[in-house]
């Protein structure tokens, strides 16, 4: 082979390979892709309700009600979480 070859040989595979880039990056989501942004969505509005919790029980102690209701909000979209995580 000669060198001419084989640099048209490299050429035809790397404009390939840039083609399966372009077609990778156009094509829709999958279920998988959603699933995976809920449950990101899902897991920071837990830990956001998680230190809301921390902060009521501290910086209010005579707010029990507000502080149960923020911490078990927050442990129902953990689970709501772990159900698409394990479940779907």
């Amino acid at each position: 082979m000669k060198s001419d070859e084989i640099d048209k040989i490299i050429a035809e595979a790397l404009e390939a390979d840039k083609q399966n880039r372009k077609s990778r990056h156009h094509t829709h989501h999958t279920k998988t892709d959603t699933l995976l942004t809920v449950r990101k969505v899902l897991n920071v509005v837990f830990m956001a309700g998680f230190v809301a919790a921390i902060i009521i029980f501290f910086a209010l102690p005579e707010q029990k009600l507000l502080f149960y209701s923020v911490g078990f909000g927050a442990l129902f979209i953990k689970i709501i979480e772990f159900f698409i995580r394990f479940m779907l």
